[in-house]
Formats: C-alpha cells, structure tokens, sequence
C-alpha cells in the first residue's frame, strides 16, 4: 500500500524504503532501551539511545541533501 502511493506522488522507492527502515531503527532502539532500563541498567539505555540516533542521523542524511537541493532550486536566483 506504501509502495502505491509512494508511485502515484511520484516519490522515489528508495526514500520510502529509508524512511521504513529509519521507523523501524527507532523502533528497535526503543525497545531495546526499554529492557536496558528495566533491567536497572540505565547507563546502557543511555548508549543504545545514542547509536540510534546515530544510526537514524546516518541514514537520513541523503533524504536530506535532496530536501535542501529542491529548496534551493525553488529559491529564485
């Protein structure tokens, strides 16, 4: 369903599928903080927090060069 409306407003499969996997990183990296701090490890939560935002921050970064190019091309010279 994702991929249908991705192709009807002419978005780039490849975006979509980083966006999914950015979701499902955060997911996971949730998850697992969740189960550190319950566990009384707090200063583990702590560190896989950070490599998920790391991770998400990693993987964003093309998504973003193309949002700044198309808001510098909308930009009259």
């Amino acid at each position: 369903m994702i991929e249908q409306i991705a192709v009807n407003a002419n978005i780039n499969l490849i975006y979509v599928e980083t966006i999914l996997k950015i979701i499902g990183i955060a997911y996971i990296a949730e998850f697992a903080a969740q189960i550190s701090k319950d566990a009384g490890l707090g200063s583990i939560a702590s560190k896989i927090e950070l490599a998920g935002k790391v991770l998400i921050l990693a993987m964003a970064v093309p998504i973003l060069t193309v949002l700044i190019e198309t808001i510098i091309g909308l930009i009259p010279v």
